[in-house]
């Protein structure tokens, strides 16, 4: 079996911008559900919609370029994660801070 490098940069390519659309989507999301009178379920229609868009594309990648694509797909996600939160942590408020 052979490693396929194509096929895991061309996952890492489309994964990381799937996952870049996916937060901000999150972030879009929270900032209009915060605003809307029912967040809960604004938050779930988002929610089901993200990760369905996220995982059919991931399905369609998978397809077409192979299994070794998955790997880049999935670490792109998780990298974009990883920054996502950092970049959050960073920049929230700590306590009372005015």
């Amino acid at each position: 079996m052979s490693f396929d490098w194509t096929a895991v940069a061309l996952g890492l390519a489309i994964g990381t911008a799937m996952s870049v659309l996916f937060f901000a989507g999150l972030g879009l999301g929270m900032q209009i559900a915060l605003r809307s009178a029912r967040p809960v379920a604004l938050l779930l229609v988002s929610a089901i919609v993200r990760m369905a868009v996220l995982l059919g594309v991931g399905f369609l990648v998978v397809g077409q370029a192979g299994p070794w694509s998955l790997l880049g797909y999935a670490s792109a996600f998780l990298i974009v994660r990883f920054i996502t939160t950092t970049v959050a942590r960073i920049s929230a408020p700590i306590g009372d801070a005015q």
